[in-house]
């Protein structure tokens, strides 16, 4: 149990130093990491419907989810990034998850 625990941190690991955020305004960095094929105006739409999305949750929640999605953070690692609880952290994540499928669901 615990080599697959550490083998699923490394790949964690790895996947964050090869991992790259674009932010929503630079598009032309953006289009080229679109898939072929995938509408330009609808990516960007998209991306703006979920940067308008993060925007309207409350701080906290908000910086949760954007570490764990952008950064690729586990729960743990957030918990101990922000220096709070780690059933802060998870009730954080899930109350933005929340609020981020209704805001999008209504979209």
């Amino acid at each position: 149990m615990r080599s697959k625990t550490r083998a699923i941190d490394r790949l964690r690991a790895i996947r964050r130093r090869e991992k790259t955020f674009v932010a929503p305004g630079e598009e032309s960095v953006a289009r080229s990491s679109e898939a072929p094929g995938e509408n330009p105006g609808v990516a960007a739409e998209t991306r703006g419907l979920v940067r308008s999305a993060l925007d309207g949750l409350p701080e906290a929640q908000r910086r949760v989810v954007e570490l764990a999605f952008f950064e690729g953070l586990t729960h743990s690692e957030i918990a101990s990034c922000l220096g709070e609880p780690l059933g802060t952290v998870k009730t954080r994540a899930r109350l933005g998850l929340e609020r981020l499928k209704n805001i999008l669901g209504r979209a």
